[in-house]
């Protein structure tokens, strides 16, 4: 049977409409919707007032004492999840800190001790935190800490900043009883957000951190503060930047890139 011109121009019309949908799925598919950022602790509060404390009460050795302290932190953390001997953050903090004075010799007194460890609950936010937190919770981004700290460091450092209401419930090491990177640490974002890997950025300030998330299967964005190299870990993050604000031009970016894919 022979096509008429306007039987021919419903059947080209409907076969490009199909063109189109079928494009528009795969590309929506191909980009994962961003829906939630899950933050280390380190991304949004500065430690630097606990740093500076440590000079005041040792005159001249306190960036020794800082960085001593800071790296026995961590390895101490990662030890303790090989071994299967976890403690929570706070305790591995005092235990590294009480290492550090003594590996460089220095009196720490038991009321020295309380100072320093107190300054860990009185830290508060880089100043470019809140302004960027809010953005990310206007385009209605998920936030949640995924932290080695315990959820009550967690607690203060929020409430010292001004940050309720930002967070949903911190995900804490102590719930799995396991440091990052374990992947048992990096999995609690995808069991509390409910969304896939490939829909969750992770923010490190770490570049180990960073790492360990990209491994796990994050998009994931390095906050390096510091401008330290990346780390020689075989993988790198998927965007690095110097603050908050530049999370937010990147996970902007992601969204802004499934709107044009729906388009």
């Amino acid at each position: 049977m022979a096509l008429t011109r306007r039987d021919f121009l419903n059947l080209t019309a409907g076969v490009t409409a199909g063109l189109w949908v079928s494009n528009r799925a795969i590309g929506t598919a191909a980009i994962p919707k961003i829906g939630a950022v899950a933050f280390d602790g380190f991304t949004t509060f500065n430690p630097q007032t606990v740093f500076a404390l440590a000079e005041e009460l040792f005159p001249g050795k306190g960036a020794e004492l800082s960085n001593a302290w800071r790296t026995r932190q961590f390895d101490y953390a990662w030890l303790r999840t090989l071994s299967g001997r976890y403690v929570d953050f706070w305790q591995v903090t005092e235990d590294a800190l009480v290492f550090a004075a003594r590996m460089l010799k220095l009196d720490l007194s038991l009321d020295k001790r309380r100072q320093l460890m107190q300054a860990y609950l009185e830290i508060k936010a880089w100043p470019d935190a809140l302004p960027a937190l809010r953005t990310l919770k206007d385009m209605g981004i998920r936030m949640a800490f995924l932290s080695n700290f315990t959820a009550a460091m967690l607690d203060a450092a929020v409430k010292n900043s001004g940050l309720e209401g930002i967070f949903e419930a911190h995900l804490s090491t102590d719930r799995v009883r396991a440091y990052k990177p374990d992947p048992r640490a990096y999995q609690m974002a995808m069991d509390t957000f409910g969304l896939p890997r490939g829909e969750i950025v992770f923010a490190a300030f770490g570049g180990w951190d960073a790492a360990g998330a990209k491994s796990f299967g994050y998009p994931t964005f390095w906050i390096n503060r510091t401008s330290l190299p990346v780390e020689e870990l075989g993988v790198a993050p998927d965007a690095i930047g110097d603050n908050l604000n530049d999370l937010v031009r990147f996970v902007r970016s992601k969204k802004e890139q499934i709107e044009f894919k729906d388009f």
